[in-house]
């Protein structure tokens, strides 16, 4: 029986302390999901799994930087302790650039959004997998972005860091469909979250991409709006869903 319920399944959520993640991982919990919230801030983490308690819910918080190998492997650990294992990814912790292009791009820039954006995500996949091998079955989403299908949506940090995401995330698909493991994405389009972008008004990379999102961009998204495109790509429901970008984007990918 097809089913959009999770209550034999626990479900890793990172960036779980607010927006898109913090969604997700209420929307899991309130379809009976046992949710980790990996998240930097530990405020936030606690709060959320305070929610979900207070809900009648079961959680567990992880804090620490995922582009740290150590905290990928407590994540990990956390779940396999608390629920006994993992049936679901959802590599949703992201970072913004600053709309920069590519000549105004330093090291810095570079390196925090790709550690952040792409080799956090595929450190907390490599140390997912096992679990979900050793099961015969699974489910991963990521949180990829509108910058993932095109080159108008953010900088060149960012940009490249979304548009590996989508390469990951079908690559992942071929190589273990055959284990029962779905990888799919949502591409959100615009969202409120406290996600901010520090761009300068007058760089070359902000000017550039403004006018292009001011001229083609739908209507802000809520969080749950993407959370739910993440728990239905997780489910039952989804099951011969893999590879897949799916825009959450009020039609922005159609232009």
């Amino acid at each position: 029986m097809i089913t959009t319920g999770f209550e034999d399944r626990s479900v890793v959520v990172t960036g779980a302390g607010s927006g898109i993640g913090r969604a997700a991982a209420l929307a899991f919990a309130g379809r009976g999901a046992r949710v980790l919230v990996a998240d930097l801030n530990a405020e936030a983490a606690e709060q959320v799994v305070k929610e979900i308690a207070d809900a009648g819910g079961t959680a567990v918080a992880v804090v620490g930087d995922l582009s740290d190998q150590q905290v990928v492997d407590r994540v990990v650990a956390g779940a396999v302790e608390a629920f006994g294992g993992v049936d679901v990814l959802v590599n949703n912790a992201g970072v913004m650039d600053r709309m920069s292009a590519l000549g105004e791009t330093d090291d810095a820039e570079w390196d925090r959004v790709i550690n952040v954006n792409l080799t956090a995500p595929f450190r907390l996949t490599r140390a997912v997998l096992p679990h979900l091998q050793a099961a015969g079955r699974g489910a991963i989403v990521f949180t990829a972005s509108e910058a993932g299908l095109r080159g108008s949506a953010a900088g060149a940090a960012y940009t490249a860091s979304k548009h590996a995401i989508v390469g990951l995330v079908k690559n992942l698909a071929v190589m273990y469909r055959g284990q029962g493991i779905r990888t799919n994405a949502i591409a959100p389009g615009p969202t409120m979250t406290n996600i901010q972008v520090q761009a300068d008004a007058e760089a070359h990379g902000p000017k550039v991409v403004g006018a292009l999102i001011g001229a083609t961009i739908g209507r802000m998204a809520s969080p749950e709006e993407q959370a739910a495109a993440i728990v239905f790509l997780a489910s039952d429901a989804a099951g011969d869903i893999n590879g897949v970008i799916l825009p959450v984007d009020d039609g922005w990918s159609a232009v």
